[in-house]
């Protein structure tokens, strides 16, 4: 067993510890609001832009434009495919990197020819340890998701997409389903899905008389890049979010592993001191009983 000492060192690092996941709690519980904040103030642009781009679609079914390109004479097997993969840029964050990184390995098995765009510095060297090459990371956007960052990854998979070193881009990010539950989702940008996932009216059903000038076409080509560059920043920032959540789930877990800890030494202490204290009595009783012998002898 360890002396009084020792273990005393033991708490005193222990509750400094205590200290630094203390503030990395409350930092990210600040950065969390902000972010949620900022997504919740945007949202409902974007979900205009959405409503309209299925509005457009749903009265002209057959419209030909790049953006809706399904390339359906590429074979499965040939086709490009670009993952924006956004991770984080440090640890102490749970499993919100490796449910990330789970996902877009899965998508990676799945063959074709993968290209990756990477958010975040985990992610770049993740994929750089795993010998799967990166097209492009894009730093210093995970700690600040903004619009023009998102801007810049609109436009280059935009250009990948309409000159042809792309055929599909999805996104893979992690979604805060609630306070307690984090997922990591994949999500379709381009080509724009005509029959979207939760889309409740159905092709070719017009439920409204719109006018599109000069033509749906054009429309779509101006509407399509700010919808990409929205749904990238919304999730950046839900990726953002997601990070901090599990931060502070993390950092509160081990907050609370350390107490349980400083409760077990604090045990231990006394007991050792209890036990010091007892020797110590021990031989304060023995030498005095012994010295009452020689003084009896004498």
């Amino acid at each position: 067993m360890a002396n009084a000492r020792e273990i005393q060192s033991r708490m005193n690092s222990i509750k400094s510890t205590m200290k630094i996941t203390n503030a990395m709690y409350t930092i990210s519980s600040s950065k969390l609001k902000r972010a949620r904040k900022a997504l919740t103030d945007t949202e409902p642009y974007f979900y205009g832009l959405q409503r309209t781009i299925d509005r457009i679609i749903r009265h002209t079914p057959d419209i030909d434009d790049p953006y809706l390109d399904t390339r359906p004479e590429i074979k499965k097997e040939d086709r490009k495919i670009g993952y924006i993969v956004v991770t984080a840029d440090k640890g102490l964050a749970g499993a919100y990197n490796h449910n990330v990184f789970k996902l877009a390995q899965e998508q990676i098995d799945k063959g074709g020819n993968p290209t990756l765009f990477v958010v975040g510095d985990l992610g770049q060297q993740y994929f750089s340890k795993k010998g799967i090459p990166v097209e492009q990371d894009f730093r210093y956007t995970v700690q600040k998701p903004n619009m023009s960052r998102a801007r810049i990854i609109e436009e280059k998979i935009v250009d990948y997409f309409l000159s042809g070193k792309l055929d599909e881009v999805y996104m893979i990010y992690t979604r805060m389903v609630n306070a307690m539950k984090m997922e990591a989702e994949i999500q379709q940008l381009l080509p724009i899905p005509k029959n979207r996932p939760g889309q409740s009216v159905p092709l070719n059903v017009h439920l409204e008389e719109i006018t599109m000038k000069p033509s749906p076409q054009a429309v779509i080509d101006a509407i399509v890049p700010n919808y990409i560059a929205g749904f990238i920043y919304g999730g950046l920032v839900e990726s953002y979010s997601s990070e901090q959540n599990s931060r502070m789930m993390a950092m509160q877990a081990a907050t609370k592993s350390a107490q349980e800890m400083l409760d077990s030494l604090a045990i231990t202490y006394n007991r050792v001191r209890q036990a010091a204290i007892t020797q110590e009595i021990t031989e304060v009783i023995s030498g005095a009983k012994a010295q009452k012998k020689k003084q009896k002898k004498a």
